[in-house]
């Protein structure tokens, strides 16, 4: 695994799948036989070496008669298959009372759509295995969440206009993103703009950011770039980022503006 905290999950996983399995009086490849895994997949789930599927735990625990204890853990399984800079990025979206994100390469990853995002990680390279590709899925649609928190925050997104015209994974998976666009942009704490591309002034050149501001009242700032990601806690570099920010929204389309452009590129598409 590559970080404690994952490991921890799955050792605990395994543990009680052991225990639940002696205490049945079944050898691990008789457990394998009766869900439908070979006996060295169960060795590695119970080890914490293999990440167990929902399958496997709700077979299991259907097997080990273990009254949905087992298959209770799929919650907690599923978020450790998730890398750990989204899982502590995800935490503090479950925090915030206010989130604002300008995009300024790709549609922003709370409003993507699945066959986006997974095309996104597809064209990565050095090129990424299957497992991980839905891995990276899993874990952004995940934090999705946060547009069915009660009470919900407030959200704010600016993207590029080159990002709503290019095609990544083809003419139809762009259409369906402006589409989920459209949608979201309904929602009464949601507002979307768009940064036209012939604009002459534009506070955004230093690239993607984000800014959460928490329950407590602090505001942290997030950054991602080439093989690297950070968070921004000192109050000055947060307060540039603020600044910048609101700029880039003044300088943008008005949401009303925006989503008829949005409208209008759907129909182009």
């Amino acid at each position: 695994m590559e970080d404690e905290e994952s490991g921890a999950v799955l050792r605990t996983v395994g543990r009680q799948i052991k225990l639940w399995r002696e205490a049945a009086g079944l050898k691990q490849a008789e457990l394998g036989a009766a869900i439908g895994y070979g006996e060295e997949q169960v060795s590695a789930v119970e080890r914490a070496r293999r990440i167990p599927s929902p399958e496997f735990l709700e077979n299991a625990d259907r097997v080990l008669e273990a009254g949905g204890k087992i298959a209770a853990l799929k919650k907690d399984v599923a978020e450790a298959r998730y890398p750990k800079k989204v899982r502590d990025l995800a935490k503090l979206e479950a925090e915030v009372i206010e989130l604002g994100g300008y995009g300024n390469h790709n549609v922003h990853g709370l409003l993507q759509t699945a066959e986006y995002t997974r095309a996104l990680y597809e064209m990565r390279q050095p090129s990424f295995a299957d497992d991980e590709i839905e891995r990276y899925v899993a874990a952004r649609l995940a934090r999705q969440e946060i547009f069915e928190r009660r009470p919900a925050p407030m959200l704010t997104f600016v993207q590029e206009e080159v990002t709503l015209r290019r095609p990544l994974g083809g003419k139809m998976v762009l259409r369906r993103q402006l589409e989920r666009i459209l949608e979201l942009g309904q929602l009464r704490h949601m507002a979307i703009q768009v940064m036209p591309t012939d604009r002459e002034v534009h506070a955004g050149m230093g690239g993607h950011l984000e800014l959460l501001r928490l329950k407590d009242g602090t505001t942290v700032g997030h950054w991602e770039a080439q093989l690297s990601n950070r968070l921004i806690s000192d109050p000055k570099e947060v307060q540039i980022l603020e600044t910048r920010y609101g700029m880039i929204r003044s300088q943008a389309l008005t949401p009303c503006e925006s989503l008829a452009f949005i409208e209008k590129l759907r129909g182009e598409t």
